[in-house]
């Protein structure tokens, strides 16, 4: 069982601060993905959590253990490197077995035939060989034991990694952008067996990444951050329908973002004044009329059309729908994106499943068309 806990976490490096007072919990067995661009210091905040990096003020607690002052030796976590970090030299027996051996380590280790048999003879025990072989069965690799980190494929060593780590049963497993040096199609086979293999393992992981589809895939929940600061934690949909910021709309997903003001502000909708369009959206938030926001429209959530329709519970037949001109058509198999130009200039993307799409008179490059969306599908943001 392991819980995670971080109060005000800070880090500096001189002037530069590259994690400011960051505070979230990790329940037990949770998948949490910290997201954010290159330098948001995510790793950072990892490394601090494994106690590769020291912290500058605020606490972490595992298990209600304050570990931050702690070597990281002492704090029962596990840390896969992006690179892996296998031994060249050693099987991937060895390799998995190594963090085992050296919680036994003596200083007569270093000794060349004395400690090569002291360390076989831990090999060799049935604790350590049944846990090694356990672990090796869940991550598949017991038809490798033998053969080195060279001979095997990304995934693969990937694979040996992961089972180093899990073979220590530590209570918190951390993995710095493990999947960064798999191709695409290795990386999204890799992610759902990466996430089956904890589940089955039952331990806490957190989880470093900037690729979103990777985070929406593996995650329980997701902490975005930018320049240090912690922007939303939440379960992947609530973070991709139900941004906190426009940074993290614009960041997770496609989006269409709209700059304009507010012009009505009621409990139940809130009506938005941009250059092309009057948005009726279906909630109200706390402004003032004539303030700035940002409407954020997912692709998805757009309707297509060459004539303008009347959506169910419309307020008005203005609202929520815009003229443009078709511009640049992206196939995707299992759905088209249309590039829609509009009269101010802006790009509307528009997303519609290939299932649905009309093959009698499909739209095609420089076709007039109406975008229209229904008062739920926008999202009001005032930062």
């Amino acid at each position: 069982m392991a819980s995670i806990k971080l109060d005000r976490v800070t880090r500096t490096f001189g002037t530069k601060t590259a994690v400011s007072n960051i505070s979230f919990e990790v329940p037990d067995r949770e998948f949490l993905v910290l997201l954010g661009p290159s330098g948001c210091g995510k790793s950072t905040l990892l490394r601090m959590l494994a106690g590769l990096e020291s912290v500058s003020s605020g606490e972490i607690h595992l298990n209600q253990r304050r570990v931050d002052q702690l070597p990281p030796s002492a704090r029962d976590m596990a840390f896969v490197f992006q690179s892996y970090a296998l031994y060249p030299h050693m099987t991937v027996r060895r390799n998995i077995t190594f963090p085992l051996i050296m919680r036994q380590f003596k200083w007569w280790f270093h000794i060349p035939i004395i400690g090569g048999m002291a360390k076989r003879k831990i090999e060799a025990s049935p604790e350590v060989s049944d846990l090694v072989g356990r672990t090796a069965k869940i991550l598949a690799l017991s038809e490798m034991m033998d053969r080195f980190p060279r001979t095997l494929s990304g995934g693969q060593r990937q694979r040996v990694a992961l089972a180093r780590s899990l073979a220590k049963k530590p209570q918190l497993l951390l993995l710095d952008e493990p999947l960064g040096a798999l191709d695409k199609k290795l990386r999204e086979e890799t992610q759902i067996e990466l996430v089956n293999i904890i589940e089955e393992v039952g331990v806490t992981c957190v989880i470093v990444t900037h690729d979103q589809d990777e985070a929406m895939t593996m995650a329980t929940r997701i902490a975005v951050m930018s320049e240090g600061r912690l922007l939303q934690v939440g379960p992947p949909g609530e973070v991709y329908e139900t941004p906190a910021s426009r940074f993290v709309a614009d960041f997770i997903g496609n989006v269409n973002l709209m700059d304009g003001t507010l012009a009505v502000d009621e409990p139940d909708h809130v009506q938005i004044r941009c250059d092309d369009c009057m948005h009726w959206v279906g909630h109200g938030i706390t402004g003032t009329e004539g303030m700035a926001v940002s409407v954020a429209l997912r692709p998805e959530k757009i309707r297509l059309a060459r004539e303008p329709h009347a959506l169910p519970g419309d307020a008005a037949p203005a609202f929520n729908r815009v003229r443009g001109t078709v511009r640049d058509i992206s196939y995707f198999g299992s759905y088209t994106v249309y590039h829609l130009l509009l009269a101010s200039g802006q790009v509307l993307k528009v997303s519609t499943s290939n299932a649905e799409r009309h093959r009698e008179h499909p739209l095609t490059w420089g076709d007039e068309a109406w975008a229209s969306w229904s008062p739920s599908a926008p999202v009001v943001l005032t930062q």
